[in-house]
């Protein structure tokens, strides 16, 4: 293999896994401030307990996600340095303010958070949790500015005497942080980081709920059946703001990436009230006119893309129709011939594997909240081991969610768009190293994936134990809110 498509296969590996951590963290860190927010106004200590006890796997899940982001930013110096000349002046602005602003806040706060209880009051600790939950936002928020450029480059001029995009000016860096790609990414991201985490937490505390029922521990059905709910909760709110932040994303990548979208759908041809494809079969080699479409519903494709279901209005462009535009726009640049098709089958499947697997997790809420209405314990073994297998479902269809926006992005590193800067444009053959050798890349490669699938085990395993230790209601009491001198201590 070459280096380009080793490259690739590098950075691929490298983002799937630290994506797997990413969301949960995201959609983590608010959810333990609201249950120590829930116990700071109640007093009830059942909200503190499980405030420590999912801030065990949050701080797990914060740690090795650190681990994992680190060796993402090495890569654009390494593997992609052509592409780091030609958008690092736009592209490390963001990441810059990230590690300055966010990794910062997140990470003091988080550390303050832990080892200040007992030496610092409820409230200021409180604080600090929610500090945690801002910073790892903002993070997001500013990574996903510095992609959505390779999306929808804005706020950059090209230099053609450097070959170049760089930066216009503060108004330019002020145009990329308030790109609408990047407004329409955070939200979808951050809702789905919901997801993730209100999963985690129906899932858990339906399972501990069933299994302390079970075994009739004293007081820990009744805690339990709070955390499952307040998942419960979660899940149905973020499920409709994926939704809702699904169709804006999707309307805009239709206008500015219509390749990808077009690909989604393995649509060979513009169409008006084009179907939505639910399933396809056939050769998926790069050519759609092989691909059978053997389920569709009506005109929700078009409906999604131009909210109208019929007419002119409603058209929407096909595979074949954006390749021949290309061809014929950048013949000059990349010859006649130049394939501008993203790999179809994994931009068909994988955009399905992003939206299927949310079904679980909201079978599990509607269940779950219909089950413990009016303070009923819910005991079903069967829906115990449901609720555990929904927990992975999300983390899922974040991931192949990623692997969409990336992989549909092909053949370019920065994507061409009708509404960005109109010279900045890279294909990803031009983006990677021209010193780097293929046997360098296999080696760190390798390398790489040895030491991530070792991460995993550990993950897996530390959030396994502390998940299985459950919480310990018969020993060390939750502090009141109004005591200020608790001894300190390191729960976590």
């Amino acid at each position: 293999m070459e280096a380009l498509d080793l490259a690739r296969w590098q950075f691929g590996i490298t983002t799937v896994y630290h994506f797997i951590l990413v969301p949960l963290t995201i959609g983590l860190a608010p959810l333990v401030a609201i249950m120590q927010t829930k116990w700071l106004r109640s007093g009830e200590e059942k909200w503190m307990k499980l405030a420590e006890f999912f801030g065990k796997i949050l701080i797990i899940n914060f740690a090795l996600g650190v681990a994992t982001g680190i060796v993402q930013e090495f890569q654009f110096g390494m593997n992609w340095s052509e592409y780091s000349r030609f958008v690092g002046d736009i592209f490390g602005a963001p990441l810059a303010f990230e590690a300055l602003m966010a990794f910062f806040l997140e990470s003091t706060f988080l550390g303050l958070w832990v080892f200040g209880k007992g030496r610092m009051s409820a409230k200021l600790n409180t604080l600090c949790i929610w500090m945690v939950a801002i910073g790892v936002n903002i993070s997001a928020y500013f990574i996903l500015c510095a992609n959505s450029f390779m999306q929808h480059p804005v706020g950059a001029v090209y230099n053609e005497e450097t070959g170049r995009a760089e930066l216009d000016g503060v108004g330019g860096f002020l145009e990329v942080l308030t790109n609408n790609t990047a407004i329409a990414a955070t939200s979808h991201t951050i809702t789905a980081a919901f997801l993730v985490a209100g999963t985690l937490v129906a899932g858990i505390g339906t399972w501990w709920m069933v299994r302390s029922t079970k075994k009739n521990i004293a007081g820990q059905p009744e805690m339990w059946r709070s955390a499952a709910r307040f998942g419960f909760v979660t899940i149905l709110i973020s499920a409709a703001g994926v939704g809702l932040t699904g169709h804006f994303q999707g309307q805009l990548m239709y206008e500015q990436q219509p390749m990808k979208m077009a690909s989604a759908e393995a649509q060979c041809h513009n169409e008006e009230g084009a179907p939505l494809s639910i399933l396809a079969i056939g050769d998926f080699t790069n050519d759609c006119e092989n691909v059978t479409r053997i389920i569709d519903v009506p005109w929700v494709t078009s409906f999604m893309a131009t909210n109208h279901f019929t007419g002119p209005e409603s058209e929407v462009a096909g595979v074949e129709d954006v390749q021949a535009f290309y061809q014929e726009k950048y013949a000059d640049q990349f010859g006649e011939d130049y394939d501008y098709r993203p790999n179809l089958v994994v931009t068909y499947y994988s955009f399905r594997a992003m939206i299927g697997p949310i079904i679980f997790p909201v079978i599990l809420a509607l269940a779950g909240l219909w089950f413990t209405r009016k303070e009923k314990i819910w005991d079903s073994s069967g829906w115990a081991k449901y609720a555990l297998f929904a927990i992975p479902m999300p983390f899922i269809a974040s991931s192949f969610g990623w692997i969409f926006t990336e992989m549909g992005r092909q053949p370019w590193v920065v994507a061409p768009n009708p509404t960005g800067v109109e010279d900045v444009l890279l294909l990803t053959d031009y983006g990677v190293s021209q010193t780097t050798s293929p046997a360098m890349v296999l080696t760190t490669l390798i390398g790489f994936t040895v030491l991530y699938a070792i991460l995993g085990v550990v993950w897996f395993l530390l959030v396994r134990r502390y998940t299985l230790e459950g919480i310990d209601l018969t020993t060390e009491k939750a502090p009141a809110p109004d005591d200020e001198n608790q001894p300190l201590s390191f729960v976590y």
